[in-house]
Protein backbone atom coordinates (compact mmCIF):
# COMPACT_ATOMS: atom_id res chain seq x y z
CA UNK A 1 0.00 0.00 0.00
CA UNK A 2 1.02 3.83 -0.47
CA UNK A 3 -0.38 5.42 2.87
CA UNK A 4 -3.99 5.25 4.00
CA UNK A 5 -5.57 7.04 0.78
CA UNK A 6 -3.37 5.13 -2.03
CA UNK A 7 -3.92 1.70 -3.71
CA UNK A 8 -1.34 -0.96 -4.10
CA UNK A 9 -0.85 -2.79 -7.51
CA UNK A 10 -2.99 -5.75 -6.21
CA UNK A 11 -6.28 -3.18 -5.45
CA UNK A 12 -5.96 -1.56 -9.32
CA UNK A 13 -6.30 -5.15 -10.30
CA UNK A 14 -9.36 -6.09 -8.07
CA UNK A 15 -10.99 -2.91 -9.35
CA UNK A 16 -10.56 -4.41 -12.45
CA UNK A 17 -11.66 -7.75 -11.74
CA UNK A 18 -15.06 -6.31 -10.35
CA UNK A 19 -15.55 -3.67 -13.35
CA UNK A 20 -17.18 -4.78 -16.20
CA UNK A 21 -14.91 -2.52 -18.69
CA UNK A 22 -15.43 -3.24 -22.62
CA UNK A 23 -14.85 -0.55 -25.30
CA UNK A 24 -17.70 -0.32 -27.50
CA UNK A 25 -16.25 0.12 -31.15
CA UNK A 26 -19.67 -1.48 -32.78
CA UNK A 27 -22.31 -4.06 -33.27
CA UNK A 28 -23.64 -4.20 -29.63
CA UNK A 29 -27.01 -3.03 -29.47
CA UNK A 30 -27.21 0.46 -30.52
CA UNK A 31 -23.51 0.39 -31.87
CA UNK A 32 -23.25 1.43 -35.72
CA UNK A 33 -23.41 -2.16 -37.87
CA UNK A 34 -20.30 -3.87 -39.22
CA UNK A 35 -18.38 -2.70 -36.19
CA UNK A 36 -16.86 -5.51 -33.09
CA UNK A 37 -17.84 -4.83 -29.93
CA UNK A 38 -13.62 -5.17 -28.23
CA UNK A 39 -14.01 -6.34 -24.84
CA UNK A 40 -10.63 -5.98 -22.06
CA UNK A 41 -9.34 -8.66 -20.30
CA UNK A 42 -6.67 -6.66 -18.15
CA UNK A 43 -5.50 -3.44 -17.17
CA UNK A 44 -2.95 -3.32 -19.92
CA UNK A 45 -5.70 -3.57 -22.59
CA UNK A 46 -6.50 0.12 -21.40
CA UNK A 47 -6.26 2.51 -24.47
CA UNK A 48 -3.67 5.06 -23.36
CA UNK A 49 -5.82 8.02 -23.74
CA UNK A 50 -8.43 6.52 -21.37
CA UNK A 51 -5.41 5.88 -18.92
CA UNK A 52 -4.61 8.99 -19.16
CA UNK A 53 -7.93 10.41 -18.34
CA UNK A 54 -8.41 7.87 -15.60
CA UNK A 55 -5.00 9.26 -14.21
CA UNK A 56 -5.76 12.80 -14.54
CA UNK A 57 -8.72 11.82 -11.75
CA UNK A 58 -6.41 10.35 -9.23
CA UNK A 59 -4.80 11.45 -5.92
CA UNK A 60 -1.16 11.41 -6.89
CA UNK A 61 0.24 8.57 -4.05
CA UNK A 62 -2.13 6.40 -6.62
CA UNK A 63 -0.74 7.50 -9.41
CA UNK A 64 2.52 6.65 -8.23
CA UNK A 65 1.51 3.24 -7.79
CA UNK A 66 -0.25 2.75 -11.35
CA UNK A 67 2.43 3.48 -12.43
CA UNK A 68 3.79 -0.17 -11.61
CA UNK A 69 1.25 -1.75 -12.94
CA UNK A 70 3.20 -2.84 -16.06
CA UNK A 71 5.85 -1.47 -18.97
CA UNK A 72 2.87 0.15 -20.95
CA UNK A 73 1.42 2.08 -18.13
CA UNK A 74 4.71 3.56 -17.09
CA UNK A 75 5.71 4.26 -20.27
CA UNK A 76 2.20 6.26 -20.67
CA UNK A 77 1.65 7.89 -18.05
CA UNK A 78 5.85 8.90 -18.09
CA UNK A 79 4.76 10.46 -21.28
CA UNK A 80 1.33 11.94 -19.92
CA UNK A 81 2.21 13.44 -16.34
CA UNK A 82 2.58 16.97 -16.27
CA UNK A 83 1.44 17.50 -12.76
CA UNK A 84 2.56 16.09 -9.47
CA UNK A 85 2.95 16.73 -5.66
CA UNK A 86 4.93 14.82 -3.30
CA UNK A 87 3.68 17.39 -0.05
CA UNK A 88 2.19 14.33 1.42
CA UNK A 89 5.57 12.14 1.70
CA UNK A 90 6.35 12.63 5.38
CA UNK A 91 9.91 10.85 5.74
CA UNK A 92 11.29 10.16 2.54
CA UNK A 93 10.70 12.72 0.26
CA UNK A 94 14.07 13.03 -1.06
CA UNK A 95 14.76 8.57 -2.26
CA UNK A 96 10.97 9.04 -3.66
CA UNK A 97 11.85 12.31 -5.67
CA UNK A 98 15.36 9.97 -6.69
CA UNK A 99 13.60 7.19 -8.28
CA UNK A 100 10.14 8.97 -9.90
CA UNK A 101 11.47 12.02 -11.33
CA UNK A 102 13.27 9.73 -13.87
CA UNK A 103 10.46 8.56 -14.79
CA UNK A 104 8.30 11.06 -15.19
CA UNK A 105 10.14 13.37 -17.19
CA UNK A 106 7.33 15.90 -19.13
CA UNK A 107 7.01 17.46 -15.57
CA UNK A 108 5.56 20.92 -15.65
CA UNK A 109 4.50 21.60 -11.81
CA UNK A 110 6.24 19.69 -8.80
CA UNK A 111 5.41 20.64 -5.70
CA UNK A 112 7.58 19.44 -2.85
CA UNK A 113 6.27 21.49 -0.38
CA UNK A 114 7.39 20.09 3.44
CA UNK A 115 6.29 19.89 7.05
CA UNK A 116 10.01 18.81 7.72
CA UNK A 117 13.42 19.17 6.03
CA UNK A 118 13.98 16.19 3.44
CA UNK A 119 15.07 17.48 0.19
CA UNK A 120 18.40 17.09 -0.19
CA UNK A 121 21.12 18.70 -3.52
CA UNK A 122 20.66 15.27 -5.28
CA UNK A 123 17.24 15.12 -5.10
CA UNK A 124 17.03 18.89 -7.23
CA UNK A 125 19.86 17.50 -9.27
CA UNK A 126 18.13 14.81 -10.79
CA UNK A 127 14.91 17.05 -11.40
CA UNK A 128 17.40 19.60 -13.35
CA UNK A 129 18.80 16.67 -14.87
CA UNK A 130 15.43 15.44 -16.24
CA UNK A 131 12.66 17.90 -16.26
CA UNK A 132 13.47 20.89 -18.97
CA UNK A 133 10.60 21.88 -19.29
CA UNK A 134 9.67 22.73 -15.90
CA UNK A 135 7.26 25.50 -15.47
CA UNK A 136 6.93 25.51 -11.19
CA UNK A 137 8.41 24.42 -8.64
CA UNK A 138 8.13 24.51 -4.80
CA UNK A 139 10.69 23.65 -2.95
CA UNK A 140 9.46 25.94 0.55
CA UNK A 141 10.99 24.98 3.61
CA UNK A 142 14.11 22.98 2.10
CA UNK A 143 16.38 23.72 4.94
CA UNK A 144 19.15 21.14 3.62
CA UNK A 145 19.20 22.18 0.31
CA UNK A 146 22.42 24.23 -0.40
CA UNK A 147 23.44 26.64 -3.21
CA UNK A 148 24.30 23.82 -5.14
CA UNK A 149 20.61 23.30 -6.05
CA UNK A 150 20.26 26.82 -7.33
CA UNK A 151 22.85 25.98 -9.86
CA UNK A 152 21.64 23.34 -10.99
CA UNK A 153 18.11 24.27 -11.63
CA UNK A 154 19.79 28.01 -13.06
CA UNK A 155 21.25 24.57 -15.65
CA UNK A 156 18.27 22.43 -16.35
CA UNK A 157 15.16 24.62 -15.96
CA UNK A 158 15.64 27.52 -17.91
CA UNK A 159 11.87 27.66 -18.55
CA UNK A 160 10.57 28.00 -15.00
CA UNK A 161 8.05 30.21 -14.25
CA UNK A 162 7.01 29.86 -10.56
CA UNK A 163 9.74 29.13 -7.85
CA UNK A 164 9.01 29.03 -4.24
CA UNK A 165 12.18 28.75 -2.12
CA UNK A 166 10.32 30.30 0.87
CA UNK A 167 12.47 29.86 4.05
CA UNK A 168 15.22 28.18 2.32
CA UNK A 169 17.82 30.34 4.36
CA UNK A 170 20.77 28.38 3.52
CA UNK A 171 20.78 29.65 0.05
CA UNK A 172 23.34 32.28 -0.84
CA UNK A 173 22.89 35.84 -3.05
CA UNK A 174 25.70 34.40 -5.82
CA UNK A 175 23.69 31.25 -6.17
CA UNK A 176 20.62 33.34 -6.78
CA UNK A 177 21.88 36.09 -9.20
CA UNK A 178 23.40 32.58 -11.12
CA UNK A 179 19.69 31.79 -11.03
CA UNK A 180 18.39 35.17 -12.43
CA UNK A 181 20.76 34.98 -14.90
CA UNK A 182 19.52 31.60 -16.16
CA UNK A 183 15.62 31.33 -15.20
CA UNK A 184 14.81 35.15 -17.64
CA UNK A 185 11.00 33.76 -17.51
CA UNK A 186 10.25 33.80 -13.98
CA UNK A 187 6.66 35.18 -13.44
CA UNK A 188 6.30 33.98 -9.73
CA UNK A 189 9.50 34.51 -7.10
CA UNK A 190 8.56 33.69 -3.66
CA UNK A 191 11.81 34.59 -1.06
CA UNK A 192 10.14 34.91 2.07
CA UNK A 193 12.13 34.29 4.75
CA UNK A 194 15.71 33.67 2.43
CA UNK A 195 17.45 35.92 4.96
CA UNK A 196 20.81 35.33 3.24
CA UNK A 197 20.12 35.12 0.02
CA UNK A 198 17.94 37.95 -0.65
CA UNK A 199 19.65 41.14 -0.80
CA UNK A 200 20.15 44.72 -2.77
CA UNK A 201 22.59 42.42 -5.65
CA UNK A 202 20.15 40.01 -6.16
CA UNK A 203 17.44 42.25 -6.37
CA UNK A 204 19.15 44.02 -8.86
CA UNK A 205 20.12 40.89 -11.11
CA UNK A 206 16.25 39.88 -10.64
CA UNK A 207 15.57 43.68 -12.11
CA UNK A 208 18.00 43.61 -14.92
CA UNK A 209 17.20 39.51 -16.01
CA UNK A 210 13.78 38.94 -15.24
CA UNK A 211 11.71 41.38 -16.47
CA UNK A 212 8.79 39.06 -16.88
CA UNK A 213 7.84 38.97 -12.74
CA UNK A 214 4.45 39.80 -11.55
CA UNK A 215 5.10 38.65 -8.47
CA UNK A 216 7.56 38.76 -5.82
CA UNK A 217 7.54 37.77 -1.62
CA UNK A 218 10.83 39.38 -0.36
CA UNK A 219 8.93 39.01 3.64
CA UNK A 220 11.37 38.94 6.36
CA UNK A 221 14.37 39.84 4.52
CA UNK A 222 16.27 42.39 6.22
CA UNK A 223 19.29 43.06 3.95
CA UNK A 224 17.16 44.32 1.15
CA UNK A 225 16.52 48.41 1.25
CA UNK A 226 15.49 50.77 -1.07
CA UNK A 227 18.68 50.47 -3.80
CA UNK A 228 17.08 46.75 -4.20
CA UNK A 229 13.33 47.42 -4.49
CA UNK A 230 13.98 50.52 -6.85
CA UNK A 231 16.22 47.67 -9.51
CA UNK A 232 12.65 45.88 -8.96
CA UNK A 233 10.22 48.54 -9.94
CA UNK A 234 12.37 49.84 -12.59
CA UNK A 235 13.35 46.28 -14.12
CA UNK A 236 9.95 44.80 -14.09
CA UNK A 237 7.12 46.75 -14.87
CA UNK A 238 4.75 44.57 -14.95
CA UNK A 239 5.19 43.50 -11.25
CA UNK A 240 1.41 43.13 -10.16
CA UNK A 241 2.08 42.01 -6.02
CA UNK A 242 5.00 42.58 -3.84
CA UNK A 243 5.48 41.68 -0.44
CA UNK A 244 7.88 43.86 1.65
CA UNK A 245 6.50 42.54 5.16
CA UNK A 246 9.08 42.88 7.98
CA UNK A 247 11.79 44.45 5.67
CA UNK A 248 12.66 46.90 8.16
CA UNK A 249 15.60 48.92 5.72
CA UNK A 250 12.86 49.99 3.28
CA UNK A 251 12.14 53.95 3.34
CA UNK A 252 9.37 56.17 0.88
CA UNK A 253 11.56 55.97 -1.82
CA UNK A 254 11.20 52.15 -2.87
CA UNK A 255 7.03 53.14 -2.71
CA UNK A 256 7.44 56.24 -4.44
CA UNK A 257 9.28 53.98 -7.18
CA UNK A 258 6.70 51.32 -7.46
CA UNK A 259 3.95 53.95 -7.52
CA UNK A 260 6.29 55.44 -10.55
CA UNK A 261 7.12 52.80 -12.63
CA UNK A 262 4.61 50.00 -11.85
CA UNK A 263 1.57 50.88 -13.32
CA UNK A 264 0.21 47.26 -12.65
CA UNK A 265 0.47 46.64 -9.21
CA UNK A 266 -2.53 44.96 -7.28
CA UNK A 267 -1.02 43.96 -4.02
CA UNK A 268 1.08 45.96 -1.67
CA UNK A 269 2.53 44.47 1.60
CA UNK A 270 4.87 47.15 4.06
CA UNK A 271 3.57 45.36 7.13
CA UNK A 272 6.09 46.16 10.39
CA UNK A 273 7.94 48.55 7.67
CA UNK A 274 8.28 51.51 10.36
CA UNK A 275 10.01 53.96 7.88
CA UNK A 276 7.13 54.26 6.01
CA UNK A 277 6.08 58.06 5.99
CA UNK A 278 2.71 59.94 4.73
CA UNK A 279 4.78 60.61 1.59
CA UNK A 280 4.94 57.00 0.38
CA UNK A 281 0.88 56.93 0.95
CA UNK A 282 0.23 60.33 -1.11
CA UNK A 283 2.62 58.49 -4.08
CA UNK A 284 0.32 55.79 -4.51
CA UNK A 285 -2.54 58.10 -4.30
CA UNK A 286 -1.25 60.60 -7.00
CA UNK A 287 0.02 57.85 -9.27
CA UNK A 288 -3.26 56.18 -9.71
CA UNK A 289 -5.24 59.83 -9.94
CA UNK A 290 -2.80 60.66 -12.69
CA UNK A 291 -3.21 56.53 -14.73
CA UNK A 292 -6.98 57.31 -14.46
CA UNK A 293 -6.72 60.72 -15.92
CA UNK A 294 -4.70 59.97 -18.46
CA UNK A 295 -7.47 57.50 -19.68
CA UNK A 296 -9.07 58.57 -22.60
CA UNK A 297 -11.90 55.98 -23.18
CA UNK A 298 -13.48 53.84 -20.42
CA UNK A 299 -13.88 50.62 -21.23
CA UNK A 300 -16.66 49.49 -18.63
CA UNK A 301 -15.63 45.08 -18.61
CA UNK A 302 -11.96 45.94 -17.98
CA UNK A 303 -10.73 45.08 -14.71
CA UNK A 304 -10.79 47.78 -11.97
CA UNK A 305 -7.40 49.46 -11.76
CA UNK A 306 -5.26 50.52 -8.98
CA UNK A 307 -4.56 48.47 -5.57
CA UNK A 308 -6.98 45.60 -4.52
CA UNK A 309 -4.72 44.71 -1.16
CA UNK A 310 -2.74 46.80 0.75
CA UNK A 311 -0.82 46.00 4.36
CA UNK A 312 0.37 48.55 6.09
CA UNK A 313 -0.11 47.31 9.59
CA UNK A 314 2.18 48.49 12.40
CA UNK A 315 3.38 51.34 10.24
CA UNK A 316 2.49 53.71 13.08
CA UNK A 317 3.95 57.11 11.70
CA UNK A 318 1.43 57.23 9.06
CA UNK A 319 -2.10 60.07 9.37
CA UNK A 320 -5.52 59.11 8.64
CA UNK A 321 -5.60 61.86 5.61
CA UNK A 322 -2.82 60.14 3.78
CA UNK A 323 -4.18 56.77 3.86
CA UNK A 324 -7.25 57.87 3.13
CA UNK A 325 -6.04 59.38 0.15
CA UNK A 326 -5.30 56.14 -0.95
CA UNK A 327 -8.76 54.49 -0.32
CA UNK A 328 -10.57 57.11 -2.35
CA UNK A 329 -7.70 56.62 -5.28
CA UNK A 330 -8.14 53.00 -5.00
CA UNK A 331 -11.86 51.79 -4.98
CA UNK A 332 -10.96 48.50 -4.25
CA UNK A 333 -8.85 48.42 -1.26
CA UNK A 334 -12.09 48.31 1.69
CA UNK A 335 -11.98 48.81 5.54
CA UNK A 336 -15.72 47.27 5.44
CA UNK A 337 -16.23 44.40 7.77
CA UNK A 338 -16.06 40.76 5.64
CA UNK A 339 -13.46 42.23 3.23
CA UNK A 340 -10.94 44.00 4.63
CA UNK A 341 -7.95 44.24 2.01
CA UNK A 342 -6.70 47.30 3.60
CA UNK A 343 -4.62 46.27 6.93
CA UNK A 344 -4.58 48.64 9.19
CA UNK A 345 -3.84 46.36 12.41
CA UNK A 346 -1.33 48.05 14.99
CA UNK A 347 -2.33 51.51 13.86
CA UNK A 348 -4.90 53.18 16.40
CA UNK A 349 -4.62 56.26 15.27
CA UNK A 350 -6.31 55.35 11.75
CA UNK A 351 -9.52 53.63 12.62
CA UNK A 352 -11.20 56.71 11.40
CA UNK A 353 -9.91 55.94 7.84
CA UNK A 354 -12.99 54.43 5.85
CA UNK A 355 -13.60 53.06 2.09
CA UNK A 356 -15.35 54.10 -0.89
CA UNK A 357 -18.36 51.62 -0.07
CA UNK A 358 -18.60 52.29 3.45
CA UNK A 359 -19.16 56.05 2.59
CA UNK A 360 -21.21 55.30 0.23
CA UNK A 361 -23.83 53.66 2.80
CA UNK A 362 -23.07 55.89 5.48
CA UNK A 363 -24.49 58.92 2.77
CA UNK A 364 -27.37 57.05 1.20
CA UNK A 365 -28.11 54.88 4.43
Amino acid sequence: MVGREGLSTEDLKLCFEKMMISVVAGNGIGCPIGIRQIHLTGWSDLPMELLLRIVSLLDDRTVIVASGVCCGWRDGISRGLTHLSLSWCKNNMNGLVMSLVPKFTQLQRLILRQNKPQLEDNAVKTIANCCYDLQELDLSKSFKLTDQSLYSLADGCPNLLRLNISGCSSFGDKALIYLAQFCRKLKYLNLCGCVNAASDNVLQAIGYYCNELQSVNLGWCEKVGDAGVSCLAHGCPNLQALDLCGCILITDISVIDLANNCPSLKSLGLYYCHNITDKAMYSLAHSQMNRKTRKWVKDEEQEEEGLVNLNISQCTALTPKAVQAVCDSNPALHTCPGRHSLKISGCLNLMSVYCTCVVQSHRYG
